[in-house]
């Protein structure tokens, strides 16, 4: 099968989840035999922190200036592809799904990697620039990172007509159980963009466990923290974590936090990437908490969770080997059911299957598990 796909970004990881989830999804589809070409719009932020310059072997990278240049391009493509693809943040979110729709023969797709911030806007009136101005009623198909009610709201709200959730994902090759780094060495430890809808979390499970427990360590990395964080002396910062060093960045630490975005969490059943990356590298998981997330570990056996500052600080001063348990359990059920792998068979499946030689996947035969 031949996969087109319009997104945000896969060449820079830089403040940008997408990166790592479409990393892993493309290395999976192409060792299970398809082919993928990612076109992605050169913007100067992500050339300047670009840490990926080529796909693997069967995938390939349109790094393009403007919509204009690439048109021509994107049309062949999307002409010989079995599924045409445009993903929430596309810079060119509108121009893509209409040559979707005009030039792919195949099943035209829109996934929404961000589906309550979407609705959120949506909901506060907001533009939102990657969506077509027609909702997406045109797609044959409509994925969601987010399942639950985000399901339903996309039918209601945008006029999806087929909905599958395509849940968030981790590539074994690149997070698992990795050697400490002293840079990285902490008690807690927290890997995530700065986003302002999730501070308040943060502060509660992060900041404050860290004024309660000024002899213990606690190390930050993501981009765009503002200068008026409220940092303490004990809170080690780093500013870019590229995706290799995500494994030596979990093992340095007893205990690392997930902390989701606040609309997502109103929403639920919203792994996010970092929570299976942290689970893969063997490392337990601190989460805040969020309906629909013990379908994806158990609290208590595959991770732990927290909703006040005394859960978080109860956490840390569980033990050595009790925690190690609790990694071991989470890795075990990352590598079973979340790995990139697997969701790449879940998405082929939701695609109409592998297409036989010559063969082209129609709209009609998808099949959404509804």
């Amino acid at each position: 099968m031949k996969l087109v796909v319009f997104g945000l970004a896969v060449s820079s990881s830089w403040g940008n989840g997408h990166a790592t989830l479409w990393r892993g999804l493309i290395g999976a589809l192409a060792r299970q035999g398809h082919r993928v070409t990612f076109f992605e719009r050169d913007v100067p932020w992500y050339a300047e922190t670009r840490d990926l310059t080529a796909l693997p072997e069967g995938a390939e990278l349109v790094l393009y200036p403007d919509w204009d240049s690439v048109t021509a391009r994107a049309q062949a493509e999307a002409a010989g592809a079995d599924a045409v693809m445009v993903t929430s943040f596309c810079p060119d979110g509108p121009a893509a799904s209409r040559l979707a729709w005009e030039a792919s023969p195949g099943v035209t797709v829109f996934y929404d990697m961000d589906t309550p911030v979407t609705l959120a806007r949506l909901e506060s009136g907001e533009a939102v620039d990657f969506l077509p101005p027609e909702g997406l009623g045109n797609f044959d198909l409509v994925l969601s990172y987010t399942g639950g009610m985000a399901l339903d709201l996309l039918r209601s709200r945008l006029g999806a007509r087929r909905v599958a959730p395509l849940y968030g994902h981790v590539d074994p090759r690149v997070h698992r159980p990795g050697r400490p780094d002293a840079a990285f060495r902490g008690d807690l430890s927290y890997l995530g963009t700065y986003a302002a809808d999730r501070q308040a979390a943060l502060e509660a499970l992060f900041v404050e466990p860290a004024r309660a427990r000024p002899e213990r360590r606690f190390v930050l990395a993501g981009a765009g923290y503002p200068p008026d964080f409220p940092w303490t002396d004990n809170i080690f910062f780093v500013k870019h974590l590229p995706p290799a060093d995500h494994p030596a960045f979990f093992a340095s630490s007893r205990l690392t936090l997930n902390v989701t975005r606040g609309a997502m969490a109103a929403m639920g059943w919203c792994p996010s990437g970092r929570l299976f990356e942290a689970a893969a590298c063997g490392v337990p998981v601190l989460s805040d908490v969020w309906e629909g997330l013990g379908e994806f570990f158990v609290p208590g056996q595959e991770i732990l969770t927290a909703r006040t500052t005394a859960d978080a600080v109860a956490a840390l001063e569980r033990g050595d080997a009790d925690l190690a348990r609790i990694g071991r359990a989470a890795r075990e059920r990352v590598l079973a059911e979340h790995s990139s792998d697997a969701r790449a068979a879940e998405l082929v499946a939701l695609l109409g299957g592998s297409a036989p030689e010559g063969a082209r996947i129609r709209g009609e035969s998808v099949s959404c598990g509804e």
